[in-house]
């Protein structure tokens, strides 16, 4: 059942541990390095992670990638200011249940007492409070929050103090790194320092937008880690759940992040590749398809309600390669200004008996040859 979490009557079984003796204590750099691991450890170190998302990394998304694979997620940003003042906004953008964990509930912000506020209603129902350090949209340079706060070090300080002094739940930071190697390191450093107990790392820069044209830096990525005392997770070039792996091996990371590859394949994570990562040898039709994906996700909506907006970018997305088959269809859903999940399921019906069935790839299992008990007695 989804909650709408009431932060006056907090679900004790939802409630994380303590990770600080008490709010306000500040604590040693080796006592919150250690605590630090001993949580993230507790949580089966996971390392194949849903990306927050504005507008996708909902609830019912999150579980449908935890179906296939996904070990944890974060929400969708939330504007921290937004989120203290107005209950629809809370009620709406915010919701969750008890599978839905590890969960990491990330805000963006600017002022360190209203994070705070906003940060106190979540710390019951989550494994991390999240600061968004990395969007590097025009809203959040004009809302001065995101990856435009790289700027403002001084405020990004006070923002991660005051969560880490006062909350009973660790705080994580995810950022972009600078042009400047160096600069990425004390960026990180300082976040340590301050009381971060868990950096997500994307490894483009602020003005690197667009993931297709510009590669992330694993590089940079794995010096962070290397000089980091806590956990370090990567955000970046994955298309399937073998770069999870590379990344990993060639990073030293303890996970990665993944966003639009699951808004296209949310069964990634469980090794199925769309067609176009499927190219090569040894990958055969995994039985599943986009379609499917969808009536997953739209039961996991009826069950746990969230805006249409949401459900209308899922759906294109999802759908994107049987659309371009079949346009018309395509025009109907847009078409559509009110949607009903007897639409959608009657959209998907009408997908399949056009025929071109788009499926998700999966690598063959090769068998093993038994070896002969009579092997060796041979001369």
């Amino acid at each position: 059942m989804t909650q709408n979490p009431d932060p006056a009557n907090p679900d004790p079984s939802q409630q994380a541990e303590s990770l600080s003796s008490s709010p306000g204590r500040v604590l040693s750099i080796d006592t919150r390095v250690e605590q630090a691991w001993a949580h993230w450890k507790k949580l089966g170190r996971p390392k194949y992670i849903v990306a927050p998302m504005v507008d996708n990394s909902e609830l019912p998304f999150r579980l449908l990638c935890q179906r296939y694979g996904a070990q944890g997620a974060y929400t969708p940003m939330l504007h921290s200011r937004i989120f203290t003042e107005t209950d629809k906004y809370r009620n709406q953008e915010f919701t969750t249940c008890k599978e839905d964990r590890p969960l990491f509930v990330q805000f963006c912000a600017n002022d360190p007492d209203t994070l705070l506020e906003a940060a106190k209603r979540v710390e019951p129902y989550c494994d991390y409070v999240d600061i968004n350090l990395g969007c590097p949209q025009r809203i959040a340079k004009r809302g001065n929050y995101g990856a435009f706060l790289m700027d403002n070090l001084p405020l990004v300080k006070s923002l991660v103090e005051k969560l880490a002094q006062n909350l009973t739940v660790p705080v994580s930071c995810k950022i972009r790194i600078f042009p400047n190697l160096q600069d990425t390191l004390n960026y990180a450093k300082m976040l340590e320092e301050a009381g971060c107990s868990l950096l997500a790392v994307h490894g483009r820069t602020r003005d690197e937008k667009d993931g297709k044209k510009f590669r992330a830096d694993w590089g940079a990525i794995k010096e962070v880690r290397k000089a980091m005392r806590i956990p370090v997770l990567a955000n970046g070039n994955v298309r399937c759940v073998e770069d999870v792996d590379e990344c990993i091996r060639e990073t030293g990371v303890e996970g990665v992040l993944s966003a639009e590859t699951l808004l296209e394949n949310p069964a990634a994570f469980a090794g199925f590749r769309t067609a176009e990562w499927a190219k090569e040898e040894g990958y055969v039709d995994g039985g599943l398809d986009q379609g499917d994906l969808v009536v997953e996700y739209l039961k996991l909506c009826e069950k746990h309600p969230v805006p249409w907006r949401m459900i209308r970018s899922h759906v294109h997305k999802m759908l994107g390669d049987w659309f371009r088959l079949h346009p018309q269809v395509r025009e109907e859903f847009n078409a559509q200004n009110i949607l009903t999940f007897e639409f959608l399921y009657g959209l998907v019906d009408q997908l399949k008996e056009l025929g071109g069935r788009v499926p998700l790839y999966k690598k063959r299992k090769i068998d093993t040859p038994q070896e002969s008990p009579q092997k060796g007695l041979e001369s």
